[in-house]
């Protein structure tokens, strides 16, 4: 039986499955940013002010662009997934959403709406307002193309997207690999480009 920090067994499987389909979406998402840095593919305009222009990334693996950003666009870029992190994990959110937590019998996976702007039932009620300032569109689904979808269509796109999580994961160790140990994947070699620095770094 699993059971992580006596929580019992339903929540524990509520975890794990909300870990993978949550790692999986952030190996997604590196899987095509490699992509997109291994091959010089930049905004079209500067990235800070100390930067104004990409110049000195020309020639660098991905790894490495990461190496060469400011710091404060790294600190950007940790506190706006610091947010959205936060943002999915609160009871409040989630409940003005209609939901539960996924240690509490929610959906793993799900993500609560940012339209908490509109007078809600629920939590919300006795505020009026669910957000001072309601952004314009969802980080899930933005276009409302879901909406109408039914369950069993929705359940079968969770098991793609889960599949395609765990194959993204593949490949960007596959990348990773690749890169800091030349040959270790044949079907790279001379596609990737080397990186000396340190991989981990970010988590040491």
């Amino acid at each position: 039986m699993l059971n992580f920090w006596g929580q019992g067994e339903a929540a524990t499987i509520g975890f794990l499955r909300a870990a993978e389909i949550k790692h999986g979406r952030v190996a997604m998402f590196g899987f095509v940013g490699y992509i997109v840095h291994e091959n010089g593919i930049r905004w079209p305009w500067a990235l800070s002010y100390s930067l104004p222009d990409y110049s000195s990334f020309d020639g660098l693996s991905a790894p490495a662009v990461w190496d060469a950003l400011p710091m404060a666009s790294k600190l950007q870029i940790v506190g706006v997934i610091g947010f959205l992190e936060v943002w999915s994990e609160t009871k409040f959110v989630l409940e003005s959403d209609g939901e539960k937590h996924y240690m509490s019998g929610g959906k793993p996976g799900y993500y609560p709406s940012f339209d908490l702007g509109q007078p809600r039932e629920g939590l919300c009620a006795p505020l009026g307002w669910g957000i001072a300032h309601p952004v314009p569109f969802n980080l899930y689904d933005p276009f409302g193309f879901a909406k109408n979808r039914s369950p069993e269509a929705k359940a079968k796109g969770l098991v793609t997207e889960i599949n395609n999580g765990r194959l993204a994961m593949l490949g960007i160790m596959g990348f990773v690999s690749a890169a800091k140990i030349p040959g270790s994947v044949p079907a790279l070699e001379g596609v990737v480009k080397a990186y000396s620095g340190e991989v981990m770094a970010p988590f040491l």
